[in-house]
């Protein structure tokens, strides 16, 4: 680590025009923002904590969440959960009037708009498993004559109703656990494989197609559809599960995406962890290898791809940086995040803040930051015992728990979800935010954000630090700053719009004469303020970082931001400028904290920084930014 240094300045800044009027000192601003806080001691629950205003921006050494509404990612469709058996029941045991109040605080309050529901029995079940079209042992049904959604019609359709009454944007997604047994290698709802024939794939793409034809029928529209939940779970314990690998799957997709003609619903393929768990790698059979921390893919690469609207994650191995990855190399195909549970702590004490932070790093800002549609947590409800289920997990906590007495308690989930369901429309469109944590902790600040249809910002923010922070929040020439106590995750909101432009960072590359061996030039131009370059040695006269901006364009505006590392600052700089890397001219600098801005209003490719100063100190950059 770089020692601190004591002066103001903490970034670089191009200057070649005055500073706008609106940041000079008796300008009128009237902006606020309002808050919602959570916190992990649980003294403030979506608690309404008021507004703040926002100032003239005023560089400072408080690291600056900086929001670019103009830079844009992914339309978000909704954030929610799963109406299990196990829920439905529980939900079943209150009475009318209680189950009416819960269905209408999680729905209406809490505007949970996104429910991915089982195809028949999943392992949070509390009767024996069941499909849709069961036959005796040894028989067949492939004209589908016994299929059936009546299981479904006492409970489960009777809350999916009443959950869309509450919240008309409410989405279905379905999903199975397993094919009718009939359908498989082992005549078992658990475990084996699709028989490998075209009347079976036929037959099952079929089933899928009734069932959104009959839920239809019940009122509930199904809006996305999975093959398989976890197809890579080869051996579920005790519950319905199936090996699907993706060769599979783009032979039922190839009969299923006509069969879909006419129906709004969408393919979604895999509907597993972000990488593959090392279990099931291990007992990955010959005819799957291709598909190890590879399936998503695999099947995105097939014929089939064609019939598939995007890809669906759950969070039981790896991090969400690999969907990012995915995105990379299949843009035009969407990512959805459809299932994560919350878990009791081994401390039972600590399960409400564990889960908090845990998912506010993750779920809420990682799944979102990482091109994720949709957040979704596993069971709507369990009661006190994490149940009822049938295997699996035992230690799985729902979004409520309802107690036998009838005691309904909002969990952790309800507000971490709740911070984007009540304030994120669908529709609403991800913007650029520099945010300095990470999912694997680093306790800094971590954040994402968010355009509404309505013109509204939406702004969601954890510290990841035990320890109250001061963060800046920057929105055009204006600013607020807000101290989020140790562990919060807390949701701002304000309205109005700004004129920047800002150009994405796309093919720019950077080079430094001195750097550390593991924060390379590279982080400085990687759109991410949680990595940053730093020369890993002390600061010494010529020593430079150069970007290179991919091609001559005109720049309204140039930012080097330090982000969270406030004391790497360079002692002495010069700033020079070139369109073609050979012949280059000067701009003047301004230094400010935690990043200044420049005006140079002129074409330029590249940007170099060189040092005139030293010190013992090193010199880092976090993030550099242009805006037309």
């Amino acid at each position: 680590m770089a020692s601190l240094g004591t002066a103001a300045l903490t970034a670089l800044v191009l200057v070649a025009a005055p500073v706008p009027a609106a940041a000079h000192p008796g300008h009128q601003h009237t902006r606020s923002a309002h808050v919602w806080l959570s916190t992990p001691d649980g003294t403030n629950k979506m608690t309404d904590a008021g507004t703040v205003d926002f100032g003239a921006a005023v560089d400072s050494a408080t690291p600056t969440i900086v929001v670019d509404q103009n830079r844009k990612y992914q339309e978000m469709v909704g954030f929610g959960a799963s109406i299990t058996d196990s829920s439905a029941a529980v939900l079943y045991r209150l009475d009318p009037k209680a189950r009416d109040a819960a269905m209408k605080d999680l729905f209406a309050a809490d505007r949970l708009n996104f429910l991915r529901q089982p195809i028949g029995a999943s392992d949070f079940t509390d009767e024996p498993a069941y499909t849709y079209d069961d036959v005796p042992a040894g028989q067949t049904d492939f004209g589908l004559r016994h299929f059936s959604i009546a299981h479904d019609k006492t409970q489960i359709l009777p809350l999916l109703r009443q959950a869309r009454r509450l919240n008309p944007e409410l989405k279905v997604m379905g999903t199975p656990w397993s094919p009718p047994a009939w359908m498989k290698t082992n005549g078992s709802l658990v475990g084996g494989r699709l028989i490998d024939t075209p009347a079976i794939y036929r037959a099952y793409a079929a089933y899928l197609v009734k069932f959104i034809k009959a839920y239809r029928a019940e009122g509930v529209r199904v809006d996305y559809l999975t093959l398989q939940n976890e197809p890579q779970n080869r051996n579920p314990s005790g519950y319905p599960g199936m090996d699907l690998p993706s060769w599979q799957a783009a032979k039922v997709i190839e009969q299923l995406g006509p069969m879909l003609r006419g129906e709004d619903t969408k393919i979604l393929g895999y509907d597993h962890n972000w990488t593959e768990h090392p279990n099931d790698a291990a007992n990955t059979p010959p005819d799957e290898t291709a598909d190890i921390n590879h399936y998503p893919q695999e099947l995105l690469a097939s014929p089939a791809a064609r019939w598939v609207d995007g890809t669906a994650y759950h969070c039981y191995s790896g991090d969400p940086s690999a969907m990012t990855a995915l995105h990379n190399e299949f843009p035009t195909k969407g990512i959805y995040f459809t299932e994560c549970s919350g878990s009791q702590s081994g401390n039972p004490a600590d399960t409400f803040s564990d889960t908090l932070k845990w998912h506010a790093r993750n779920l809420i800002i990682g799944n979102t930051r990482n091109w994720a549609k949709t957040v979704v947590n596993w069971n709507l409800a369990l009661d006190e015992t994490n149940g009822p289920h049938t295997g699996g997990c035992g230690t799985c906590t729902g979004v409520i728990t309802v107690a036998a007495d009838g005691t309904v308690t909002r969990n952790a989930e309800y507000y971490t979800l709740g911070h984007l369901a009540r304030f994120v429309r669908p529709g609403a469109v991800r913007v650029a935010s520099t945010s300095f944590g990470t999912t694997g902790w680093n306790g800094q600040v971590m954040d994402v954000a968010f355009v509404n249809p309505n013109g509204e910002t939406v702004l969601v923010a954890h510290n990841e630090n035990d320890n109250p922070q001061a963060v800046n929040v920057r929105f055009g020439d204006e600013q607020f700053t807000y101290t989020l106590p140790g562990g919060a995750l807390a949701t701002f909101v304000w309205r109005g719009r700004t004129d920047d432009r800002p150009i994405a960072p796309t093919g720019w590359t950077a080079t430094a004469s001195t750097a550390s061996a593991t924060e390379g030039p590279a982080y400085a131009v990687d759109d991410d303020a949680s990595t940053r370059f730093s020369t890993g040695a002390a600061q010494a006269p010529g020593q430079y970082l150069q970007v290179d901006l991919g091609k001559v364009q005109r720049v309204g505006r140039i930012v080097f931001d330090t982000g969270a590392s406030t004391g790497d600052y360079p002692r002495g700089y010069t700033i020079t400028a070139s369109t073609d890397g050979m012949t280059w001219g000067p701009v003047r600098s301004v230094g400010a904290a935690p990043f200044a801005t420049g005006y140079p209003k002129s074409p330029v490719r590249y940007v170099r920084i060189t040092l005139t100063g030293e010190s013992g100190s090193w010199w880092s950059v976090a993030d550099v930014r242009a805006y037309r």
